[in-house]
């Protein structure tokens, strides 16, 4: 397999981790296509003493790091980057490490690798994410998922994370119903649903009338990954992992609660 299909296979999952760290497709894929132009300018920057995958996420993770915040180094990074990037919307170490570890399923000597840090390192960053996501305030969330079973494990984890679940909905018209009744704090929600109604759907019709942030969960997560269209920013690979849930959850509340928190700032400037 020659480079360039080594990178194209890796890059979904890719695109899906610096959308979770950036919090919208849009930044997201603009970091993705700055490590890319960088890549294809040095094809030595690709480091793949722990596999291709590894080293992609290594060579993003240094540019996501290394990048000014106020835009003004000139560098080709910088340049294909959207304006809004502050420090206040850059995800913490611990958080990359947390992600690395349960959304993406690296092992700790991969997570040390990418993170350019050592295994103990490592551990002390994902345990202060996990205190972190601990200290998180607890919320509503609604549950769009068809089938039985995933729907309960959802339901169960979700409540020993803390949160409050006001329902489950099965199709796209309970979602619009439970939703609008009950305004949650955040939506899991399936993609297709059985009675062949779109959980996506669903969500975007609740967005335009109120601001909550999503998880999508799908066992096709290359088919929202793409680029190509707007797609998810927080999306889950069925089958999925406990970890992975909370990861994902956390970090979707983690950009809701700091643009809330900006808010009033920017209304007075």
């Amino acid at each position: 397999m020659s480079r360039s299909q080594l990178v194209a296979e890796h890059l979904p999952l890719l695109r899906r981790y610096a959308r979770a760290l950036t919090g919208n497709q849009a930044s997201g894929d603009a970091y993705v296509g700055a490590m890319l132009e960088a890549l294809l300018q040095d094809s030595s920057l690709l480091d793949e003493t722990h596999g291709a995958r590894a080293g992609l996420f290594r060579l993003f993770t240094q540019i996501w790091n290394s990048v000014s915040v106020n835009g003004d180094n000139g560098d080709v990074a910088t340049l294909s980057l959207p304006p809004e990037r502050r420090l206040s919307n850059i995800t913490p170490l611990p958080r990359q490490a947390f992600l690395l570890l349960s959304l993406e399923g690296f092992s700790e000597e991969e997570v040390a690798y990418i993170l350019g840090t050592d295994i103990a390192e490592t551990r002390k960053l994902t345990d202060a994410a996990g205190r972190e996501m601990a200290a998180e305030i607890a919320t509503d969330v609604l549950i769009i998922e068809d089938e039985t079973f995933i729907a309960m494990d959802l339901e169960s984890l979700i409540r020993g994370l803390g949160h409050n679940v006001i329902g489950v909905a099965r199709t796209h018209s309970d979602a619009v119903a439970l939703a609008k009744n009950k305004k949650p704090g955040l939506i899991l929600a399936d993609i297709q649903l059985a009675d062949g109604s779109s959980g996506l759907d669903a969500v975007n019709e609740l967005l335009r009338t109120f601001e909550v942030p999503v998880v999508f969960i799908t066992a096709y997560p290359e088919r929202f990954l793409t680029g190509e269209r707007p797609e998810p920013a927080f999306l889950i690979s069925k089958p999925f992992q406990p970890a992975m849930v909370s990861a994902v959850a956390s970090q979707a509340l983690f950009f809701q609660r700091n643009s809330r928190n900006r808010a009033p700032r920017a209304a007075s400037a």
